[in-house]
């Protein structure tokens, strides 16, 4: 009976609702000169320059930490000593005794600097701060041939590292910089960001609250097996959501399964491929369900994309959080209500009664105080109904709309506006 009222309510939404999809044209410029996060509730796009910063430092926790390279601009992380005492003796000849290290494409907070032979990474707990002290060297190779050796000394709610470039000319490194970033900097964003080329602090994206995803490149693993790491352009999602993937070759299905994944790389960036003519193919089959914590789901899928020439990409995405939504009260009566938010105060109740009942059914509604404010009785016999719901006479407002059958019953959240 789910599945069938599912269908139901998803023809009677995509027929109210569907020219509300939204077509998002972006652009992360020539050469993917810009990062771009979009936030879907919002419709709000932000960019910041792609080579504006080098690491990325987590800032989240006093307990938790990590470090990201920018590999979308080409620095490439290596494990050069694994003893501080050793920072000074580095030198870039022994390149090829390096060991290369990558962050890891499903979770934020393990960048590459946690991948070093250290317990922690980069470093080793410090029983009397309680902090992680550095013990691992590392050497930031750049695209133009640069190399950057850096350590960061100790980790205490906050990062103090060091760091100097090679000098090929003399074949020595510069003086040492030493920089300290405590996590009270930018309190409402996940990562304080860092240019060592510039000697500066930046911030390199928006508050925490305000992106879904980022489009962006990134070194990807590309067989799966860490035997090439490979750059890619393509998009990682927030902490904050999660995202299901699901190939609909003719459309949203009235009742899909969904596997909903904490993976940054749920949506990566395999929507796309490299034809013949050196244009991109997009699955537009491929479509992906963002889920919010308030458990409002956004689905979209991918449109255009234009390549490095221009940076553009093409999505729609509509809010499918309605259609995925129906409510089985007992074995007899389940239910939905559409739209909500409702713009004119307008709703429809969508229910299915599976056989005559003598049960009582009916809809109320109560303001958040708790006052009921609209009641209706509902037929009881056996069928498929879409009830209209005229609240006009109620104000603007958050509601919750009960539906009771017999001695059960069902709420959800009711949005006016």
């Amino acid at each position: 009976m789910k599945t069938t009222l599912q269908f139901l309510i998803l023809v009677l939404f995509c027929s109210s609702a569907y020219a509300q999809e939204t077509v998002v044209n972006l652009s992360m410029q020539p050469s993917y000169a810009n990062q771009v996060y979009y936030k879907l509730s919002t419709q709000t796009a932000t960019s910041f320059t792609a080579n504006s910063w080098d690491i990325a430092f987590l800032r989240t926790s006093s307990y938790n930490f990590g470090m990201r390279v920018n590999s979308g601009i080409g620095i490439e992380v290596f494990e050069a000593a694994n003893t501080a005492a050793d920072y000074n003796t580095v030198d870039v000849a022994n390149e090829a005794n390096w060991t290369p290290l990558y962050n890891s494409e499903t979770t934020w907070s393990n960048g590459a600097f946690e991948q070093g032979s250290a317990t922690y990474g980069f470093g080793e707990y410090n029983p009397v701060t309680h902090g992680v002290d550095g013990t691992i060297v590392f050497v930031l190779k750049y695209a133009d041939g640069t190399y950057r050796k850096f350590i960061n000394e100790t980790y205490a709610a906050g990062y103090t590292f060091k760091y100097a470039t090679w000098d090929a000319s003399t074949s020595t490194w510069s003086t040492d910089q030493t920089v300290t970033i405590p996590n009270t900097n930018n309190p409402n964003n996940k990562f304080n960001y860092y240019s060592l080329q510039n000697n500066a602090e930046v911030v390199a994206e928006p508050a925490i609250s305000d992106w879904d995803f980022v489009f962006t490149k990134y070194a990807a693993d590309y067989y799966g097996d860490g035997s090439l790491y490979y750059p890619v352009t393509g998009t990682l999602h927030s902490d904050e959501v999660t995202v299901a993937q699901n190939d609909e070759p003719t459309g949203m299905p009235s009742n899909p399964t969904l596997s909903y994944s904490t993976d940054i790389n749920t949506i990566g960036y395999d929507w796309k491929t490299l034809n013949a003519s050196y244009t991109y193919d997009i699955n537009s089959n491929q479509a992906y369900y963002v889920k919010y914590s308030d458990d409002t789901v956004y689905r979209f899928y991918f449109t255009a994309f234009g390549g490095s020439s221009n940076g553009d990409i093409t999505f729609n995405f509509e809010n499918v959080t309605n259609a995925l939504s129906i409510e089985n009260i007992n074995d007899s009566v389940s239910f939905g209500i559409y739209p909500n938010p409702s713009t004119d105060k307008k709703v429809n109740l969508i229910y299915d009664i599976d056989a005559l009942s003598s049960n009582k059914n009916e809809v109320s509604i109560f303001s958040i105080t708790g006052k009921k404010v609209f009641q209706t009785n509902l037929n009881s016999n056996s069928g498929f109904y879409n009830t209209a719901l005229d609240l006009s006479s109620l104000v603007d407002g958050v509601y919750v709309l009960q539906f009771t059958s017999g001695n059960q019953s069902v709420t959800k959240k009711l949005i006016l506006n």
